[in-house]
């Protein structure tokens, strides 16, 4: 038999509240059990029952307060290591947020850069251009060089086949016929 989803919404009838809150915290009391038991650990609970004028504590109010203790003596450094205040928190999110920022902006310079080339090896001119792009280009043909060098290494290795240079050699598309075809770089 298939559950529906739970629409999470306040109860406004009274006696369905109360039954809805009986079973509620039965089940987090037999879960907070079953979690101290099966893991090892010590844990606590305190419910507030708005229809009752006492708390109820699990296990016991002497476990609590002894869990509790325990906390209290806990080093500060220990006990907040793994929190963070909201202000922490969005600086590290900021800070995340700047270097994604800074990575996509290096790519889109590359891509820009990577599309001058070939527009200035299709001979479409590279008058345009002024000392940054120059150098960044510059830079980028270096990088390329040293990527082909590499993949020429690697396969005229002895270890490499001969057919399998010769086929990666005419699957190679230069940038006029990418520039011809159209496609974008």
């Amino acid at each position: 038999m298939t559950r529906k989803k739970v629409k999470l919404s306040y109860i406004t009838k009274d006696s369905t509240r109360k039954s809805t809150f009986k079973k509620g915290k039965k089940g987090l009391l037999k879960k907070a059990s079953e979690l101290s038991n099966l893991c090892g650990i010590e844990a606590f609970m305190i419910i507030y029952n708005p229809y009752d004028a006492q708390l109820e504590v699990w296990p016991s109010l002497a476990g609590a307060q002894c869990v509790l203790s325990e906390i209290k003596k806990m080093l500060k450094m220990d006990q907040s290591m793994g929190m963070m205040s909201q202000v922490s928190f969005l600086k590290q999110r900021i800070e995340q947020a700047n270097k994604q920022l800074k990575r996509q902006c290096r790519d889109n310079r590359e891509k820009e850069i990577t599309q001058v080339m070939f527009q200035c090896l299709a001979k479409q001119g590279s008058e345009i251009l002024n000392m940054t792009d120059l150098s960044d280009l510059g830079l980028l043909l270096k990088q390329n060089l040293k990527d082909i060098d590499k993949k020429v290494y690697t396969l005229t290795k002895p270890s490499h086949s001969q057919s399998f240079a010769a086929a990666a050699s005419t699957t190679m598309a230069t940038p006029e016929t990418m520039l011809k075809s159209g496609e974008k770089v």
